[in-house]
């Protein structure tokens, strides 16, 4: 071989080298910033407290809680909530610096609390609101036409299944029409 040759293939393996290990080289690694992991943890916080608040309204409803226990009950999970809530108060950039809070910030932070309990429990109910009688039997009558026209038989030599635009049998080759 070639010295120039030689020179070219240790060139290009050298090159071929340095690019697979520049990410072992390159140290920087991307970190998110501690502020977004505890704003994201905060928000699932927040999400669980008002998941339990439902679940406690409902449990309460059922009869499954005791009158004189779900009122302490509830005001703990209020409490949880508005703690969260003032933490990603203090973390959002719009309410930093904002100094100290006042007793009624705390009712209105209860009251977002329970805002966002009662649009959980409305979107929840609208998603489970009964079809009438029409609607049923509008669903059931499209549903039929849709089948009619895909399902036209079986076929008479092999029986199976044929479609309504099938000329011959898919299994055995019959003409059907």
């Amino acid at each position: 071989m070639d010295l120039g040759v030689i020179l070219l293939l240790i060139a290009l393996l050298l090159g071929v080298g340095l690019y697979l290990a520049a990410p072992l080289l390159n140290n920087r690694v991307r970190r998110v910033p501690e502020e977004t992991q505890e704003v994201s943890s905060l928000m699932a916080e927040r999400d669980r407290v008002i998941s339990a608040l439902q679940e406690l309204d409902f449990d309460f409803k059922l009869g499954k809680i005791p009158e004189e226990d779900y009122p302490t009950q509830r005001a703990e999970l209020l409490q949880k909530g508005a703690d969260v809530l003032r933490k990603l108060d203090e973390l959002s950039p719009s309410t930093k610096g904002g100094g100290s809070r006042s007793r009624g910030e705390g009712r209105s932070v209860e009251s977002r609390l329970e805002k966002a309990a009662a649009a959980r429990r409305a979107d929840s109910a609208a998603k489970d609101e009964p079809l009438n009688d029409d609607e049923i039997e509008s669903m059931l009558a499209a549903r039929r036409k849709a089948r009619k026209s895909r399902a036209a038989g079986f076929c008479p030599r092999c029986g199976k299944p044929v479609l309504a635009t099938d000329q011959f049998c898919p299994n055995c080759g019959k003409a059907l029409k």
